[in-house]
């Protein structure tokens, strides 16, 4: 298998509420260390110790290009907005616009969870905004604290989340609609569906290089991921 960029892991303890995440954050261009850890002390001081690495891990894109015999599952893109969220769906070859979502808050972490189901998803590939720089914006946070508990909600059933920088998607996904001839109208309804489409052709374009893993605080949570998804065979063929 090929190597993957070097993570650190960082405990977000105030950005996320209790069903939060740490990330497993990019910072290097070298092979991932099968021993990434951290120690977070919880309220009675006690020390809780996360032994759960990306390497362990890896995105389905990176799957995909490394093993031959992989046949997972599907990949939800989401492009997170103030008041929509663009949904598109890809197993790696083409990417297909499903919808875009209205609702906020935990009405909307429990419809991905819906669509993941019918769809048979097993990962979810977050937009993180940033600047033309690399830099996170104000939006970034909002961000984290979303797909941290979107993470919570998708490792009970063996679901992974990662973040995928999105920089540019949006303006890439209103050339492609206009290249294919789709008129006003449809484009102001569907761009961030489109916007999805360009973050996940993005994220499987790069072989999954660049994500973060956004794993749950709770170790039993970890196992889950371990685990993975009951049905999910071609992962853990020896469970």
């Amino acid at each position: 298998m090929g190597s993957l960029r070097s993570c650190n892991l960082v405990c977000c303890q105030q950005q996320f509420p209790p069903m939060g995440a740490c990330l497993l954050r990019k910072t290097g261009d070298l092979r991932i260390s099968r021993s990434a850890s951290f120690v977070r002390n919880s309220n009675d001081g006690r020390k809780l110790r996360a032994t759960l690495s990306v390497e362990e891990l890896p995105p389905n894109a990176f799957r995909r290009k490394n093993d031959p015999k992989w046949r997972g599952g599907f990949s939800l893109g989401v492009d997170l907005g103030l008041s929509r969220t663009g949904i598109a769906l890809s197993k790696g070859f083409t990417v297909r616009p499903l919808m875009v979502l209205e609702m906020r808050g935990q009405k909307l972490e429990l419809r991905l969870l819906e669509i993941a189901e019918r769809e048979e998803v097993d990962e979810f590939i977050v937009g993180l905004p940033r600047s033309s720089d690399s830099k996170e914006t104000p939006q970034s946070n909002k961000v984290r604290s979303v797909a941290g508990r979107l993470a919570a909600r998708a490792a009970e059933r063996g679901w992974r989340v990662y973040l995928q920088d999105e920089h540019g998607t949006t303006t890439d996904a209103m050339n492609r609609m206009i290249n294919t001839g789709l008129d006003k109208e449809t484009r102001q309804k569907q761009i961030d569906a489109y916007a999805a489409v360009m973050l996940l052709e993005r994220y499987f374009s790069r072989s999954g290089s660049g994500t973060e893993l956004v794993v749950p605080k709770q170790l039993d949570l970890q196992d889950k991921i371990r685990k993975g998804p009951p049905k999910d065979i071609d992962f853990y063929p020896d469970e």
